[in-house]
């Protein structure tokens, strides 16, 4: 009898070929073949009739093949597949489909999936580009049948070709079910599922795959059977469990315990440019409290674009040097790390301690590299600023006592360990020192609790004062004439302004700053004009009224690029401006002399790419415009609308739209016009796009879950960290100890194996 903990190629109907060809798709074990779930279920025990269909549904329909055809067109080759039942008749029509003929025969049953439309040339109606199986003929076996047709049928993602489709994944999903009948081990307590009123393992695994008969179709096609949630919660509550584990275990690491004394009160309130918010001082307070434990801290410090981290994060390295240890802040880019960097140092200038600052960057000259790597070594750098090569092996620190990490979802998952593992001068490790991870991206909570579940949480949710709120405004491109004379106005007054594009120049390859939020699903034909939504007008704001979202018959189909446009509005435009050029491909210099010319206003009007995306700060700018806005996330639009807005003046972003927009995006731009809320947007930005699209998966240490989807099951994921908690900080709570050991046998597996980008402790 196979175990579930087998090799996927000794179950029945697998063997070494076809193993290797799910170990593509990470199916290595018995396990995770039973884990692959359906992504859909059809109807076939009450299939629709074709006589009772309305267009607009989308229904699973069982029929006979009346005929079919393969048909030549001007603008791609199509085929047309023509079933019936008694009189009525139902066309379904794939395009660039030329593989499918011959594979359909006279009188075969085939299941079809899809909406219902009208027809033109008939009464009757069509599909286009449904999902479709060939149902076995009179002659196949019973087993067969018995998984096709009379029954609510599981349909899989097919796992490599025509092999490894539906049909034979319920063939061997069914036999390896049957195989292991009564011995599939359960992972949780009995009394937990009691208490939730969750069914077991096996009778999940079961009604997940084969459901019985009555489970409500709406239920299964939502992930939402009991069945479906007992296996969400069972993932979840591994990840949660494993995080809570290794939160606790930190606790118990010898960690350094930081005084907050009166002179170290005195410290902080030198260098403080002005009064600080409630919720910087509620967050600073949190952060102390940690640094004064014995045990190394690890915290989020999560806040809006505007609200302040960086001086929380530099009061709390005050803590750290006034104790006489070094701290360190790594950031993901040179121009942001530069900015951190004269940023403390113009801080810190009016300290009376005066400690000694360093940047660290890859783009350094090696004699700057090594007399900084010595400062470092020695001692004589309390303070020290760079990006990754901070965790270079040659990097070596004397006292390292608090370490920084500057928009943390941009590094890999595992940099920051790097850096807190830094050895001393003689190559011990010591106390390990205190880590606070800062991030300027609102992060929805739902995320937060298994991106960052091992951290502790503080928000800064309050701008600081002086800050106003920033004029959204969307307009369509052929009103940009119109937006170019509001940019000079401003720099008339006195301002300055960004306007931003997607790309460098060119073509899109190999361009660092190119990262669109992706609408895979709609075709650039079938979208609609920009500007609507349900074939509704929606109104233009008042900032410019005469804004109508009209085609722009002269747009070019290509993307402007941000070298392209400098020279146009150079010598159109904005001809007698000062206009700058800012990208990923100029180098370290040549980016830091165009942001230091930008910030002493120098330069009128900044030409970019989403390169300024994170942490510039110019008070004096406050206009960004922002180009084929339609082509961004809404965490992205977010960060570029907070580089303005940093003063009392009056700030505006103004987002210049395509000639087409997708229904997406048309949700992102009025996202952005109707809210400044980061985590309102951010929880749109997750909904729409999802949390891999955001942060990338394998990048974040986001784990790729085999059942669950933290968008959907947001609430399931909340249970799980609580009954997580409550598992670890009650011992003898109402699991058995041979429960206990069997929960902590599955985690240690399920989180080597599964979830091995987040360290388990």
């Amino acid at each position: 009898m196979p175990g579930l903990s087998d090799q996927v190629q000794f179950v029945r109907g697998v063997g070494p070929r076809l193993a290797e060809m799910l170990a593509l798709k990470g199916i290595a074990t018995a396990e995770d073949l039973l884990y692959h779930l359906p992504f859909r279920y059809e109807d076939r025990q009450n299939p629709r009739p074709l006589d009772e269909l309305q267009p607009g549904e989308t229904v699973s329909v069982i029929a006979e093949v009346r005929g079919s055809a393969l048909l030549r067109t001007r603008r791609a080759p199509l085929f047309e597949l023509t079933l019936g039942q008694g009189r009525r008749a139902l066309k379904c029509i794939w395009f660039h489909a030329p593989y499918l003929n011959g594979k359909f025969q006279a009188g075969q049953s085939v299941a079809v999936y899809g909406k219902v439309e009208p027809s033109r040339s008939s009464s009757n109606l069509k599909m286009i580009q449904p999902q479709f199986e060939i149902l076995p003929d009179a002659t196949a076996d019973a087993e067969t049948r018995l998984l096709e047709v009379g029954r609510i049928t599981p349909v899989y993602e097919s796992l490599g070709g025509s092999r490894l489709a539906s049909r034979w994944q319920r063939r061997v999903i069914f036999n390896l079910l049957d195989s292991v009948r009564g011995s599939v081990p359960e992972c949780l307590p009995r009394a937990l599922l009691t208490r939730l009123d969750l069914p077991d393992r096996e009778t999940a695994l079961r009604a997940v795959h084969f459901p019985p008969e009555g489970t409500p179709l709406a239920q299964l096609q939502s992930f939402a059977t009991p069945a479906h949630r007992r296996l969400i919660f069972e993932e979840f509550f591994f990840l949660e469990l494993g995080l809570e584990i290794k939160r606790r275990r930190m606790k118990e690491r010898a960690g350094i315990a930081f005084a907050a004394t009166d002179k170290v009160r005195e410290a902080i309130r030198e260098v403080l440019p002005f009064h600080p918010t409630t919720a910087q001082k509620r967050a600073l307070g949190e952060i102390v409290a940690d640094m004064r434990a014995p045990s190394p801290m690890r915290r989020l410090l999560q806040g809006d674009v505007g609200s302040g981290k960086t001086i929380v994060a530099l009061e709390a390295m005050i803590v750290a040097m006034e104790n006489g240890y070094q701290a360190a802040l790594m950031a993901p880019t040179e121009i942001l790390a530069t900015q951190h960097y004269l940023a403390a140092r113009k801080l810190l200038e009016k300290s009376s301690r005066k400690p000694r600052i360093v940047l660290l960057t890859g783009s350094l000259d090696d004699d700057r590299k090594r007399l900084n790597r010595g400062l470092i070594n020695r001692g004589q750098a309390q303070l020290v600023i760079g990006t990754h090569a901070l965790i270079e092996e040659k990097v070596e620190f004397d006292r390292l006592g608090l370490v920084v990490v500057d928009e943390q979802h941009r590094f890999g998952v595992l940099q920051r360990f790097k850096l807190m593992k830094k050895p001393g001068p003689d190559g011990t490790l010591g106390a390990e020192p205190d880590v606070l991870v800062m991030t300027a991206t609102p992060i929805p909570r739902t995320l937060a609790l298994s991106l960052y579940g091992d951290l502790d949480l503080s928000i800064l949710d309050e701008l600081p004062p002086g800050r106003t709120p920033i004029v959204t405004r969307r307009v369509p491109d052929a009103r940009a004439h119109e937006v170019w004379e509001f940019v000079r106005k401003q720099v008339v007054l006195g301002r300055q302004a960004y306007v931003v594009y997607p790309v460098i120049e060119g073509a899109k390859d190999d361009q660092p700053e190119l990262d669109f939020s992706h609408d895979p699903d709609v075709a650039p034909s079938s979208l609609p004009p920009s500007g609507r939504k349900g074939g509704k007008r929606t109104e233009t704001p008042e900032l410019f009224p005469n804004s109508r979202r009209e085609a722009n018959p002269q747009a070019k189909s290509g993307l402007k690029s941000a070298v392209e446009m400098h020279e146009k509005l150079r010598t159109g435009p904005f001809a007698g401006l000062r206009v700058g050029l800012l990208h990923g491909r100029l180098d370290a210099d040549e980016k830091e002399i165009v942001m230091r010319r930008f910030q002493r206003g120098e330069i009128d009007v900044l030409v970019s790419t989403t390169v300024i995306e994170v942490g510039v700060d110019v008070p004096n700018a406050s206009v960004m415009v922002v180009e084929h806005a339609e082509r961004f996330g809404l965490a992205q639009l977010h960060q570029l609308r907070g580089r303005v807005g940093r003063s009392a003046a009056k700030s505006y972003c103004i987002l210049l739209t395509g000639e087409r927009v997708s229904p997406l995006a048309e949700e992102r731009l009025d996202a952005m016009v109707r809210t400044q809320d980061g985590f309102e947007l951010a929880e749109l930005d997750l909904t729409l796009r999802g949390p891999g699209e955001i942060f990338g998966t394998r990048q974040a240490g986001l784990p790729e879950f085999r059942v669950a989807s933290l968008v959907r099951d947001r609430q399931l994921l909340e249970l799980a960290k609580q009954e997580a908690a409550r598992f670890v900080a009650e011992p003898a709570g109402e699991a058995t100890e041979a429960e206990r050991a069997r929960v902590r046998s599955h985690l240690k597996d399920a989180w080597q194996r599964r979830y091995g980008l987040v360290e388990a402790g």
